[in-house]
């Protein structure tokens, strides 16, 4: 008798299990999804949530199909994946972590679930951010790191790994694979021609993705050639549109002239059929560009435009406000020819990121925001990147292919989409920001890795920072 009221009850048990509903953490509810691949808008979506991952995708006929602890109705949002600023900076030494880390808040309540820190001094701190923000116990991006840069011999920037050599070169390769950095970013101001292509060449070799300001004693061409991954700002890329590109780089390399110096002949001197040449080889070695438009364009007019009533500068530290003097100071300082060929520059590189893409070359947005670059300000930048490339010709849907999805493609990321299994790193906006690219700083709510952020949880990460 027991035996059969035994074989009773797990039949039972195994009926409720079979007519259960299965539930989730968080479901959102009659949304707008956007997939960013194809720019289609898929209405009326849920979207379920548990842990830090999209357990399923469903339509409203599907839907009942399970159930959620908490739901969110967003009747009229439109849900896209995370942003991702491709081009950040924590650092300023020991006396600004704490201001850096007070930055994290800013991305998260600007819909930016993903930055790269393209070389710093702070990398055991950003390391440890990057530990505490994957367990919860933190609010903040995720972080993908190159730690330190490597230059030459007495490097602009503190913390760089200074290279003279061969030898050198394995040293400090082999310091950021102990570091486990997710790809190296060589920087320009005393590395030699040979040291430079060495180091893309040899961290290549290892396996390691590069990317890098390129010293004007380098080519386009030696500097693809050696295999490096990514071009980070334009002044490179727009020397290799000149048809006097090796004569210019040999000057620079003779000590005949400088990389300031040598940029009004670059502008005059560019050519269409060397800049389709260029453009070609750029596309067919898959090689990515960081435009870092925005920047550009407010370095270029620090000397008209008046900041001080920046809504965003009362979130950055005093630390961090001190940085900016530096290019304050140069811009005062600069002489009317230099103001001159710096705002031509800026419309040059407007027009060269256009061509860019639509000569097939992948665009990577990012802001170049962090201290020493003023005016630049984490999170609220990003969005005005994306606006930058829309003037140049991108499309809404273009602009935002630049962020999460060519981010990820250039780190060789699982393609951050919304769909089954994939990371909840989730903006939800209240206007469609395919019809205006304006829209994506109009927030409904965040979701980092699972966690949903109120409109009024956004608000109050921006007033944390400005209280601290």
């Amino acid at each position: 008798m027991k035996l059969i009221l035994t074989a009773v009850l797990g039949v039972l048990f195994f009926i409720s299990c079979k007519t259960r509903k299965p539930e989730a953490d968080l479901v959102i509810a009659h949304v707008n999804r956007i997939d960013l691949e194809s720019g289609s808008v898929y209405p009326n979506q849920f979207i379920y949530i548990t842990g830090d991952r999209i357990i399923t995708v469903l339509d409203r006929a599907e839907a009942a199909q399970i159930e959620a602890k908490e739901t969110l109705d967003a009747t009229g949002k439109y849900l896209m994946t995370g942003l991702w600023d491709n081009h950040v900076h924590f650092r300023g030494g020991d006396s600004l972590i704490a201001e850096n880390k007070n930055l994290l808040n800013l991305y998260i309540a600007n819909g930016i679930t993903t930055v790269r820190d393209a070389g710093g001094d702070l990398t055991s701190s950003v390391q440890d951010w990057q530990s505490q923000i994957e367990s919860g116990a933190l609010t903040g991006p995720e972080i993908y790191t190159s730690g330190p840069k490597i230059d030459g011999p007495g490097a602009t920037w503190a913390g760089s790994l200074e290279v003279s050599g061969e030898a050198e070169i394995e040293a400090a390769l082999d310091s950021l694979q102990q570091l486990n950095v997710d790809f190296v970013k060589i920087y320009d101001s005393t590395i030699s021609a040979e040291n430079y292509l060495e180091v893309i060449a040899k961290a290549e070799a290892r396996r390691m993705i590069t990317s890098g300001h390129m010293p004007y004693s380098v080519t386009v061409d030696e500097a693809v050639n050696s295999g490096i991954d990514a071009m980070e700002h334009l002044y490179y890329v727009l020397k290799g549109c000149s048809a006097e590109e090796k004569s210019i780089t040999e000057a620079v390399k003779t000590g005949e002239a400088g990389f300031w110096s040598s940029l009004d002949r670059v502008m005059q001197t560019y050519s269409d059929s060397t800049a389709q040449n260029t453009f070609k080889t750029l596309k067919d070695q898959d090689v990515f560009v960081v435009p870092t438009l925005h920047i550009g364009h407010t370095l270029s007019y620090l000397d008209e435009e008046n900041h001080t009533d920046d809504s965003y500068l009362k979130y950055m530290g005093p630390g961090i406000q001190k940085t900016y003097g530096g290019r304050i100071n140069s811009a005062k300082n600069a002489s009317p020819e230099f103001v001159v060929m710096r705002k031509n520059l800026d419309s040059a590189f407007v027009k060269l990121a256009g061509d860019l893409h639509r000569n097939g070359v992948k665009l990577l947005a990012g802001s170049d925001c962090g201290a020493f670059n003023s005016y630049v300000y984490p999170g609220e930048s990003l969005h005005q990147e994306l606006q930058a490339l829309v003037d140049a010709g991108l499309t809404p849907l273009e602009a935002l292919q630049t962020s999460a999805l060519n981010g990820a493609d250039f780190l060789k990321k699982d393609k951050p989409l919304i769909q089954t299994d994939a990371v909840a790193d989730l903006v939800l906006l209240n206007a469609n920001p395919l019809e205006n690219i304006n829209h994506t700083q109009d927030l409904f709510a965040v979701i980092k890795r699972g966690n949903l952020y109120s409109k009024q949880d956004l608000e109050d990460l921006l007033k944390k920072v400005s209280n601290q």
